[in-house]
């Protein structure tokens, strides 16, 4: 499920934008402001955040530049009630990748969520285009152009997540309290054995490749 990071400081409209985007299917983080977004950031992964630009503490703007900063690629939204162009282009040199002018239209929301998505090859129809591999998530198999390779589900849940977060690094524990949730007993090792054994089961797979990043853990990347 793709996991949107919603940051609005206006109660009733964040209430409104979370339990619409959660009806149409999307698992929503909700934080009033800048500083609270980069708490839920420390804690989950996130495929695509919508933001107010003006908010207190750390508004919309400060915060996309910090996410770029800091290495994030996943797509940005603002949403803001400055039309002109100068505001828009300090959005979008900040590191936005599109604006929608408030009072939100959200079925206009929705279409542009779903377009970005598809840019940044992440589909809510569960699949993720890498080259030309598929990952679908329905039959838990990676499509090549010569084979179908059927994926146990723990295995596949670590390699759709790091699919979605292309060359994003993720330490052990963060993906044993992703894939296996906060109260599993396993321990971190558990990640590196089933790391291992998707290599082993991808190693003729030419689209991507699983890699280490030594003492800090693992990332997906595409091959040239």
């Amino acid at each position: 499920m793709v996991t949107i990071l919603l940051v609005e400081d206006d109660p009733a409209l964040g209430s409104l934008l979370d339990e619409y985007l959660t009806t149409a299917g999307y698992r929503v983080h909700l934080a009033v402001d800048g500083e609270a977004a980069l708490d839920v950031l420390e804690r989950e992964p996130i495929d695509l955040m919508v933001t107010d630009v003006m908010m207190p503490r750390l508004d919309g703007r400060e915060l996309t530049e910090q996410l770029r900063d800091a290495g994030y690629t996943f797509p940005i939204l603002m949403l803001t009630a400055l039309e002109t162009l100068p505001d828009k282009k300090k959005g979008f040199r900040a590191g936005a990748d599109d604006y929608l002018v408030k009072p939100v239209d959200l079925e206009e929301l929705e279409l542009r969520i779903e377009a970005m998505l598809r840019r940044a090859n992440i589909y809510r129809e569960h699949q993720i285009q890498l080259n030309d591999c598929v990952l679908d998530e329905r039959s838990l198999t990676v499509i090549t152009p010569s084979e179908t390779i059927e994926v146990p589900k723990k295995e596949f849940e670590l390699l759709y997540h790091l699919a979605t977060h292309l060359n994003q690094v993720f330490t052990r524990q963060q993906l044993l309290d992703r894939i296996w949730g906060y109260e599993t007993e396993s321990d971190v090792r558990t990640i590196d054995v089933h790391i291992n054994r998707l290599r082993s089961r991808l190693k003729h797979v030419e689209a991507f490749q699983i890699s280490t990043a030594w003492g800090l853990g693992y990332r997906l990347e595409l091959k040239s």
